[in-house]
């Protein structure tokens, strides 16, 4: 499982360095093999390769109605195979960047099966709100914690 927050800086070339807790999994499971794309909600996220194949897969599996290959092409158009070099970094496309509006200090949170990449600053305005309540869904009020 990919868990955790982590701050980081991008180096000059838009580098990310992978947490080293997270490398050695990732060499494992997928030889260090990466996708980059943007999700539904326009944020940059990173697949080891393994789960993304689970999500090309449901993807080009939808039918070619309007609202499908608005979420294809978002998605699946945006996706960028990257690897792992010697030192645990990926390249995060200068595109990719632009679009998500990441500069040098992001924040790399692991939910499970992905990374998400946030600007830090965007990230700490969403938790800047200690009142702000989570609007949980019928299936996720009946979630145990």
């Amino acid at each position: 499982m990919l868990n955790g927050v982590t701050k980081l800086n991008l180096d000059a070339k838009g580098r990310l360095a992978i947490p080293s807790r997270y490398r050695e999994r990732l060499q494992e499971e997928c030889a260090g093999r990466l996708v980059i794309t943007l999700d539904h909600e326009r944020r940059m996220v990173i697949y080891p390769y393994h789960e993304w194949k689970k999500i090309e897969d449901k993807l080009t599996a939808l039918p070619s109605t309007k609202p499908a290959m608005k979420i294809k092409r978002l998605v699946l158009g945006h996706a960028s195979d990257c690897d792992m070099d010697k030192n645990g970094r990926i390249n995060l496309p200068p595109y990719l960047r632009e679009k998500t509006g990441l500069e040098k200090q992001v924040v790399l949170v692991g939910i499970g099966n992905k990374f998400e990449v946030w600007d830090e600053t965007a990230w700490d305005n969403v938790w800047a709100d200690e009142d702000d309540d989570i609007d949980l869904t019928e299936e996720l009020t009946s979630l145990s914690l």
